[in-house]
């Protein structure tokens, strides 16, 4: 007989099964690293957000800033970007200034997806 080279369907067909084992096994992983990372992402920004706040009050005698744009129109700017009211990595910020304090929340957009659980930093910089 010939001497015929190249893979039975036998040999293909378990290679196959090998990769979508090894599929099975690595997505699921790769899924909870991407939500771990923007709940990361979010404590990171809430807390930008605090310093920045905290920050400006230590320059202003104690007075919080009454909008965002005391933070970033600054001279140098307290905060270089503005993520209020916009959605960054899998959460919506929403930021609100009252006399004397602030809030900001981060929001999955899509919890269990994007991310794990709603954040709020209030004034003092507590995370909750």
């Amino acid at each position: 007989m010939k001497n015929k080279k190249g893979f039975t369907l036998v040999e293909i067909m378990i290679v196959v099964a090998i990769i979508a084992l090894l599929a099975a096994i690595a997505i699921p992983n790769l899924l909870r690293a991407k939500i771990s990372a923007n709940d990361a992402l979010a404590k990171g920004k809430l807390r930008t957000l605090s310093t920045a706040s905290e920050t400006f009050a230590t320059t202003q005698a104690g007075n919080y800033p009454g909008a965002i744009a005391s933070l970033t129109g600054a001279t140098p700017p307290f905060l270089s970007e503005n993520p209020c009211g916009q959605t960054l990595s899998g959460y919506t910020y929403s930021c609100t200034f009252a006399a004397g304090a602030y809030t900001f929340i981060a929001t999955p957009v899509t919890v269990g997806t994007s991310g794990t659980t709603t954040y709020t930093m209030t004034t003092g910089g507590v995370l909750q």
